[in-house]
Order: structure tokens, then sequence, then C-alpha cells
């Protein structure tokens, strides 16, 4: 067995892009790898770029077996990607990962992780020292009678010139900024929404009818962000809200408002924190 690190090379994006097809096929779309193809792509070059001591790749025979992907921003350590394909589970290749990914985390007082629904994630998360707290997804066609909003929070679109205003609004809530992913998601999803009031900040990325991340100061600045990121799925697209705990009960009622249906959904843990709220994470950049 060869543990490596994932190289910032289209060789091995692709390597860790079938490991995480073969290792999620039989699971439900919530436990699935987040996210279209180019954007999983570059985020594993990406880290492999920030993030070389966190991401790691296992061979046997020549062949790739497993991998992961991990992050760690101003104290907070994030597993985005873990993967072992089918075959080699169960003979110790999950934890040699994990045990090279962790030793990333040395010195991060907070982690957060969002996991499949399933017994091996949530042991494995859980041994890690996680604390897992189940989580619910929204998805369905948005009923527009329902988007009834005053509307008293402006909201625009936002562009590179708000990264300031996004690390500030992402250490108020999890203790870190996202730094240099925030630039990533810039490039590869449809649409970033700003709100800035008096009353508040927050932030949300759509792509299509999937809300990738919403992050705000309030409930109420959270919810309006999210009435407006679901006004603008396209008419006849699915619309899908992933990762909502127990503490996003606002999130759950915009989504029940506008007709959407919640299902069980997987688990977000965290380490050394509380889920942070309102907080929508991303499964890809937590």
């Amino acid at each position: 067995m060869i543990i490596r690190p994932v190289r910032d090379t289209a060789a091995d994006a692709e390597v860790v892009r079938e490991l995480a097809d073969a290792a999620f096929a039989d699971t439900s779309p919530a436990g699935a790898e987040p996210g279209p193809t180019p954007l999983r792509l570059a985020r594993t070059r990406h880290l492999a770029r920030t993030d070389p001591g966190g991401c790691w790749l296992a061979e046997s025979g020549g062949e790739p077996v497993g991998a992961v992907l991990s992050i760690r921003r101003e104290g907070l350590w994030a597993p985005s990607l873990f993967a072992v394909r089918p075959s080699a589970q169960g003979k110790g290749v999950g934890r040699l990962l994990l045990e090279r990914a962790a030793a990333h985390s040395r010195g991060c007082l907070r982690g957060m992780v969002c996991a499949a629904d399933s017994p091996a994630a949530a042991r494995r998360y859980r041994l890690a020292g996680f604390t897992l707290h189940p989580a619910m997804r929204l998805a369905g066609r948005v009923d527009r009678d329902g988007l009834l909003d005053p509307g008293d929070i402006p909201v625009h679109r936002g562009n590179a010139t708000h990264l300031h205003l996004l690390d500030s609004v992402d250490r108020r809530l999890r203790g870190s900024a996202h730094g240099p992913d925030h630039e990533l998601m810039l490039g590869h999803f449809e649409e970033l929404l700003i709100a800035d009031a008096l009353a508040g900040s927050g932030y949300c990325y759509r792509d299509g009818g999937v809300v990738r991340l919403l992050a705000a100061t309030s409930k109420r600045i959270a919810a309006r962000l999210l009435r407006e990121a679901l006004a603008r799925v396209p008419d006849g697209v699915e619309a899908r809200v992933e990762h909502l705990t127990a503490e996003q009960e606002w999130a759950l009622d915009v989504g029940l408002e506008v007709g959407l249906t919640p299902r069980a959904g997987g688990f977000v843990g965290v380490r050394g924190m509380r889920p942070p709220t309102p907080y929508l994470p991303s499964g890809a950049f937590l």
C-alpha cells in the first residue's frame, strides 16, 4: 500500500473523481459527491495547491483505491472528500488515509464535515471526534405563489469586490474565512447573491436550482437570501437545498413556504464548535 500526496494535475483530479463515483455509486443523492464534474476536478486541483498536507491518494498494486481531500482555513479543518473503492473497503485503507489527513488538522481548534447518510460515514467521523447532527435536504419545484416577500432587505449580485464581506461573514459564523475557496466558487457557481444593510450582511451561492452555500449574520437576512435564490431558480428546474440541521429551521420554513419537500440527508459533523447558524454549508468547501 502506497499513500502519496494528491498532485495538482489533470490526471490526479480525474483519478479522484473516478474513485468518488465508485465509492458513492450506491448512495442517496444526499450522499453523492456534490457538484458538476468541472467543479469537482477544479476542487481537487485547487486543494492540492492550497492544502497539500491534507490531500492524499492510496494505491495498491499500482491501482488507486482511495482518496481524501481536506481543507485547513484559519484554525478550522474540514474533510471535503473521503472515498474508498468498494473492493478496498474494510481493509484499513480509509483509516490510513484519514490518519494522514488528520495530521493536517493539528493545531486546529474547530472542525466541520458534511457526511453521507451511511453507517460507515457516521462511524468514521464520530471516531475522528466529530459530533454528528442529523441533517435534512429540501427538494422540489418552487411554488412561486409562496415567494411573497416584502423585499425590505436589498439583495444584489456579488463579485470579486465583495470578498472582504464574504470573509467577514464567514469569520463571524464559523470562526474562519473561506479565503481562496471563494475565488474558485465565484468562477464555477452561476450566481453570488449579496445582502449588505444596516441590519447585517450575508451571501448565497446559487448554481442552477441548487443553493450551494449560504451564510448571514441574522436569520432574517438568511431567509431573505434563500427566498431570493429560490426565486431565481429557472422555471422547470428542481430546486435543492441541503445540509439543514435543527439549527436551520429558518431554512426549513422557507422551503415549506414554497412547496419544497424535506427528506433525511446525512449528517453535519462539528468538532470544537456548534453548527454555525444561520448557515447552510457547502458539501465541497464547508
